[in-house]
């Protein structure tokens, strides 16, 4: 089956839904709005007008690149969305990124796989470091 590739953000209710078929929270639909606009690069899959995969990258566009929000609707997993979503992203980046330029991910726990066949390596805590975040709870 061949589905629509666009390299333009998803409408916000869509990509809310897709986030929540992959079991992600979703924030306020104000933040979550002002993230979908404040991305440097969309791509974004539609099997006709449902949209069933996406990928984005957030960062300063110079030095610091970020790939969130990889995500194949689960009944279209397994299918090469995924592959297809990191191949455009891998594209942008290769014709944006200046040398010395640094990239970095979120591996969901058991995907690393999914990304190491693209370059990615796992931090083991060696000279890198392991990698840290931190999550903001307001209530």
């Amino acid at each position: 089956m061949k589905y629509k590739i666009e390299h333009t953000a998803p409408a916000l209710d869509a990509f809310a839904n897709l986030r929540a078929q992959a079991k992600w929270q979703n924030p306020d639909d104000k933040i979550l709005k002002v993230s979908i606009e404040n991305s440097l690069f969309w791509v974004t899959v539609y099997d006709t007008d449902k949209l069933i995969g996406t990928g984005r990258i957030i960062g300063d566009g110079a030095m610091y690149f970020y790939i969130q929000d990889v995500i194949v609707a689960p009944s279209y997993q397994s299918k090469g969305i995924g592959h297809s979503v990191m191949t455009h992203i891998e594209n942008y980046l290769s014709s944006t990124c200046s040398n010395g330029a640094t990239i970095a991910l979120l591996s969901a726990h058991g995907k690393e796989s999914f990304y190491t066949q693209y370059g990615y390596v796992k931090r083991d805590g060696d000279g890198l470091g392991l990698g840290m975040c931190k999550f903001i709870s307001k209530k």
